[in-house]
């Protein structure tokens, strides 16, 4: 079957299952559930996605592509952006503007369910994680915006480590004790920046620019993954 090119009510499936997904778990949201929550009918959503997996797998896509232009808008915008301490701001500031992502970072069962038990799943290499935010690291270092005398794997695994911490710390402490999150971000960025970016006027500038090259190559990525699919489906 032909996939419908109907942009509009494609992003209105994926908007609302987004919703029903967060607030009711995956699995306990149904095609139907999705259908009639974005006022079309269940065949309108086969038209685009061939199973509630698959609608799914183009929403985790969609959200990261998402997240990646609203980090990078948000980077080129700060003048210390390019810091090790100025990224980790950022992206902690854009990952916090969408519930179903927070989860997505989590890896939230209770958001994702079942899924996250699938073979070949969109998180089925976790490890790739690390060694991307390793390969990160000596990029940054080797432009001269980290610390060379720091170990990379350790700078990205207390990366990973802050990251995770922050977005689960709500699911172990009481929210009382939770200071403000706008002050968490700025204090994680202040400490970075001070422990490993180096004294020097460019580090930013030279952050920014391996930044736009790590984002320019996992997008084309994305893209190249999201056209074999497109194809695959069209040939079904």
């Amino acid at each position: 079957m032909s996939k419908s090119n109907n942009a509009e009510r494609e992003q209105r499936i994926l908007d609302v299952a987004a919703e029903l997904f967060v607030h009711y778990g995956y699995d306990k949201t149904t095609v139907s559930d999705i259908a009639q929550a974005a006022g079309i009918s269940k065949g309108a959503i086969y038209l685009h996605y061939s199973s509630k997996e698959a609608l799914l797998e183009n929403l985790l896509g969609r959200e990261m592509k998402q997240y990646a232009f609203r980090w990078m808008s948000m980077i080129e915008a700060d003048p210390q952006g390019g810091t090790l301490g100025g990224m980790y701001k950022n992206m902690l500031y854009a990952l916090n503007d969408s519930t179903f992502l927070a989860a997505m970072f989590k890896r939230d069962e209770r958001v994702l369910g079942s899924y996250l038990r699938q073979p070949n799943n969109f998180f089925q290499n976790p490890s790739r994680i690390q060694a991307n935010r390793y390969e990160f690291v000596k990029m940054m270092q080797e432009a001269g915006a980290v610390r060379q005398d720091m170990d990379a794997n350790v700078v990205a695994y207390i990366m990973n480590l802050l990251l995770y911490g922050l977005v689960a710390m709500g699911d172990i402490m009481p929210a009382e004790d939770i200071p403000p999150l706008d002050h968490v971000i700025e204090g994680i960025a202040d400490i970075m920046d001070r422990a490993l970016t180096p004294a020097t006027s460019d580090s930013s500038e030279a952050g920014k620019q391996v930044f736009q090259q790590i984002v320019a190559a996992r997008l084309q990525q994305y893209e190249a993954k999201e056209t074999a699919t497109a194809e695959e489906t069209n040939n079904d």
